[in-house]
């Protein structure tokens, strides 16, 4: 393992758990909820992750947490908008949003590394 590799919070379960997957499993429980409740857990688990994201690339210097990272923190406006009202995404607006920042994380994710390489 790299010294890169070692300091990849991907590279730990737990580390990557309580970076990621705790934040995703809070949306994807948040999804029956009311618009208010909703909104602050989702705004809440997109602002830590993309600052984990931020805190890996600088950490680890891997690829696609540069990316991703200002990415997750961008869609807190879209949430927050749809959320207070001010833009709404009709009926199915959060279906959307977990659909863009699923499908966006996983494209900026993919393609970056595929282009770009792991680490740099």
């Amino acid at each position: 393992m790299s010294g890169r590799s070692k300091r990849d919070l991907l590279g730990s379960t737990l580390d990557a758990a309580l970076a990621w997957w705790l934040p995703i499993g809070a949306m994807v429980l948040a999804i029956p909820l009311p618009d208010g409740p909703k909104m602050g857990i989702w705004l809440l688990a997109l602002a830590w992750m993309g600052s984990a994201c931020l805190f890996n690339a600088r950490r680890c210097g891997r690829v696609h947490c540069r990316y991703t990272g200002p990415f997750l923190l961008a869609m807190t406006l879209p949430v927050l908008g749809h959320g207070t009202g001010l833009v709404p995404l009709g009926e199915d607006g959060w279906r959307w949003l977990g659909i863009a920042t699923g499908g966006g994380t996983m494209a900026i994710w993919g393609l970056s590394e595929r282009l770009m390489g792991r680490y740099r």
